[in-house]
């Protein structure tokens, strides 16, 4: 039986990396596993029962708390699902404050650890398409293919903007770009797994690219003739 491929795809915010890993995924019959869930997911945990009388985040506290956690994949009516020691947390952790805070949590070694080793376990034995920002770097380096995702700091305020309005958050451009320009530079700039290109990843701008335009090149360089897509 031919093994299955193991598909990295890292990128910026907002570049679409995790509907588009879904559907490529989907095509190829793969399992799809959206890292960034996962550290939203921790971050969730973070603001909800860590935090000091000062509002701030306790890290020692969460860092004691991680063993506790039961972070799990599943899909339901073709839609990606992420529950939190049982509790369905989809719709939460793709709200603005959970945004504004993630990058702090995901830079902290102690978090990267425990979920690195989710990852990896969740890749073992499957093919898979794995979205985040150090897949094709750290977590997956010897994967199959790898793939980065890129565009214009305006085109990505766009989409997040309406993304967060469709979510009925009240929130204007401006600080939603200047949310992803901080956002980049924490994850760019962190110590431990930066966000970065890997030297063998194909680089993909799709500033001016739709959703379906960039599925359909990222498949490009995946589907061999032998392989028929679903």
């Amino acid at each position: 039986m031919k093994k299955q491929p193991v598909i990295a795809i890292d990128g910026y915010s907002s570049t679409g990396k995790s509907s588009i890993s879904k559907i490529i995924a989907q095509r190829l019959g793969l399992i799809h596993i959206d890292t960034g869930a996962l550290y939203r997911g921790v971050t969730y945990y973070a603001l909800k029962n860590c935090k000091k009388n000062d509002g701030s985040i306790d890290l020692n506290q969460l860092f004691k708390e991680l063993e506790n956690l039961s972070l799990e994949f599943s899909e339901q009516n073709q839609t990606l699902r992420l529950t939190l020691n049982g509790q369905d947390i989809s719709q939460e952790i793709r709200k603005s404050e959970i945004a504004d805070h993630v990058s702090f949590i995901a830079k902290q070694p102690e978090v990267r650890h425990f979920l690195l080793d989710t990852q990896r376990r969740m890749a073992k034995h499957h093919g898979v398409v794995m979205d985040g920002r150090d897949i094709g770097t750290v977590v997956l380096p010897n994967a199959d293919y790898k793939f980065f995702l890129t565009a214009s700091v305006e085109e990505r305020t766009k989409r997040r903007h309406l993304e967060l309005l469709t979510m009925g958050e009240s929130i204007d451009a401006e600080t939603v770009k200047k949310n992803l320009i901080e956002r980049d530079r924490i994850d760019s700039q962190r110590e431990i797994a930066p966000l970065k290109q890997a030297d063998d990843a194909i680089l993909i701008d799709n500033s001016l690219l739709s959703k379906e335009e960039t599925i359909e090149l990222l498949l490009s360089y995946l589907t061999p003739p032998e392989v028929v897509q679903l």
